[in-house]
């Protein structure tokens, strides 16, 4: 069940930081506007805000639910 547990943990951290990288890619292909230069696409700012405000404490959090699940799980023994 753990093992169940870190792999569902690391898939939401892959998809997570998938996310933010492709937020700051396509402001620099030029895909997005982004006019206040905060690396977060101007049509994106509304809507999902507070996921990029929260992102340190996202990845954060993630690192440590996949750390514990780590020292619990059967892969390493």
């Amino acid at each position: 069940m753990i093992d169940l547990f870190l792999i569902i943990a690391c898939s939401v951290a892959v998809v997570l930081l998938f996310f933010f990288w492709f937020a700051k890619q396509s402001i620099k292909s030029g895909i997005s506007k982004d006019d206040n230069q905060n690396n977060i696409p101007d049509s994106w700012e509304k809507k999902l805000g507070l996921i990029f405000k929260l992102k340190n404490f996202l990845i954060l959090i993630l690192g440590i639910i996949i750390g514990l699940l780590l020292g619990n799980s059967s892969f390493i023994q």
